[in-house]
């Protein structure tokens, strides 16, 4: 057995994991642009999907103020990984809708894609659902339809969010995730999107990859984070 597939360990990991995000969140200075985006979607209410790329999991909680925002939850995959980053992040404060952004039919109803949409469609009646459009396996920084479909028959706003941090540690893995080290500089840059009347899915996607693109890369330029 793969010691992440063993619940204890997972436990634990998750737990280690967590309290050293907690920690590095905490002593990072963090920059904010065009927060005054998110403030606005804040204050309404309601339904909003929050996107960052796979890569930026590690980053993700400290975007979102549980005593400001929605309450939120995370569209999580149903693999061994995606169960410890599911435990990892309930014990910040964000519980998982276990299931998988693809867009492929058959894909998607073997990673639970048909119960996690109606789950998050359910999410997105009261608060935030925070979703990685590249994820579970990439390609990474690619979007794939299931967030435009989301955004279409929620009629939510999506909020593109752009995390960096540096120093950093970056893995070997499919995405060369990040994980935050204490005492750097940090980034978040923010941008507002609505699905627009009457256009394509596969159209949103290409545009919303190109946006969700550009504010990843001008938070990396404004921390030194190289790719």
């Amino acid at each position: 057995m793969r010691p992440l597939r063993n619940p204890a360990v997972q436990s634990a990991l998750a737990w280690t994991l967590a309290k050293w995000m907690r920690f590095c969140f905490a002593t990072i200075r963090w920059t904010h642009v065009n927060r005054e985006a998110a403030e606005a979607v804040w204050d309404q209410g309601g339904g909003v999907l929050c996107v960052f790329w796979h890569s930026r999991i590690g980053l993700a909680p400290a975007c979102w103020p549980l005593d400001r925002a929605q309450p939120a939850k995370a569209l999580i995959s149903l693999s061994a990984d995606g169960e410890f980053i599911a435990k990892a992040v309930a014990r910040q404060g964000f519980p998982a809708v276990r299931g998988s952004s693809a867009n492929k039919d058959k894909a998607a109803m073997a990673k639970g894609g048909s119960q996690a949409l109606r789950d998050g469609l359910k999410q997105l009646k009261v608060g935030a659902l925070a979703i990685t459009p590249d994820g579970p396996r990439g390609p990474a920084n690619v979007m794939a339809e299931g967030l435009p479909l989301l955004a279409k028959l929620s009629k939510a706003p999506v909020l593109f969010i752009g995390l960096s941090c540096s120093p950093a540690i970056r893995l070997n893995s499919w995405d060369r995730a990040v994980l935050p080290l204490p005492f750097g500089k940090g980034a978040i840059v923010w941008d507002r999107a609505d699905y627009p009347a009457g256009a394509q899915i596969a159209d949103v996607a290409a545009d919303w990859t190109a946006r969700l693109n550009a504010v990843e890369a001008r938070a990396d330029a404004m921390t030194g984070l190289k790719p």
